[in-house]
């Protein structure tokens, strides 16, 4: 159905749920309802979800998997569109390269095994990161060293000012320390990643993430619902250490806690509500601040507050 000025009503919008747990939807596991949710399997019901939301005048927020998100305990009162496309293949071949065309709702683990499969190096360290690879590319997340920006050669974007779909080169991403145009810029959606990895033998590359699975598991708390790491290692610095010694780790709000394995980890022990993790966030940089004059920046995303 349309109003009288013809628009589409966002309840009209083919696949839209209303009032949906966003907690189901986060590594969090916290979160109140989206007003309205929308899964965008491709492109073109991206751009026809974000029509909508504009001429109904409706604010919408786009998310992958959910990982580096910290939902409002009151939710999202406008459209949130989960991303969803993540087809996965080899685009060109030569002696020493190989680049790997991925959608930007493909799951990063996905997209690690994948490249073992076909011998590719050059993504190992990313073994064990939650999320998809879009979000990946958007935070410029990166571990062990290494980070997306390495291996990306060009993202595919979709401008939601003007629904127009262009290629960015890596260089006009302007990836940075977990950063990139795309977090300075929202209306730049993040479509699909074009990967630039090298060829190696599959042994030795399976032999790496082996490794880097078993610190992962020793390191991280990996059994408990969590958003990641919570803030940036500021320069010279791990956030993860300073915290630890203000001799906050395992310190709880209720169902919230700062991880007894890792001090930037903030966990779910089961019921936590957004308002406590908020709560264990200020009392860290109040903490880190007063002790070592150092201004904690978030890595995680605040929705709904």
């Amino acid at each position: 159905m349309k109003n009288n000025l013809g628009v589409m009503k966002i309840k009209d919008l083919p696949g839209i749920k209303e009032n949906i747990s966003m907690a189901e939807y986060t590594t969090f596991k916290i979160g109140g309802p989206a007003k309205y949710f929308f899964v965008a399997k491709n492109p073109k019901a991206l751009v026809q979800a974000i029509k909508v939301a504009k001429k109904n005048h409706l604010p919408f927020f786009i998310f992958g998997g959910g990982s580096n998100l910290l939902v409002s305990d009151r939710g999202y009162k406008g459209l949130v569109i989960k991303i969803q496309n993540s087809k996965l293949k080899i685009k060109n071949h030569n002696s020493r390269l190989e680049t790997i065309y991925a959608e930007a709702g493909a799951i990063l683990s996905s997209v690690v095994v994948f490249s073992v499969k076909k011998s590719l190096r050059g993504l190992e360290w990313a073994v064990g990161i939650p999320g998809t690879l879009g979000a990946a590319a958007y935070g410029n997340v990166g571990a062990f060293g290494s980070t997306m920006a390495e291996i990306i050669k060009s993202v595919e974007i979709l401008d939601a000012n003007n629904l127009k779909i262009s290629d960015l080169s890596k260089k006009e991403c302007r990836f940075g320390e977990k950063n990139s145009i795309f977090k300075r810029n929202k209306n730049l959606i993040i479509l699909s990643v074009i990967l630039e990895l090298q060829k190696g033998g599959k042994k030795e590359i399976e032999g790496k993430i082996k490794k880097f699975q078993f610190y992962r598991k020793g390191k991280q708390p990996l059994i408990f619902p969590s958003a990641g790491c919570i803030f940036k290692n500021p320069k010279g610095f791990s956030a993860g250490e300073l915290i630890d010694k203000c001799g906050l780790k395992g310190k709880k709000i209720d169902g919230a806690q700062i991880s007894e394995k890792h001090a930037n980890f903030i966990v779910n022990l089961g019921g936590a509500k957004a308002k406590d993790v908020v709560k264990l966030i200020k009392i860290i940089k109040q903490k880190v601040k007063s002790k070592f004059k150092i201004e904690l920046e978030e890595e995680i995303q605040y929705l709904g507050f």
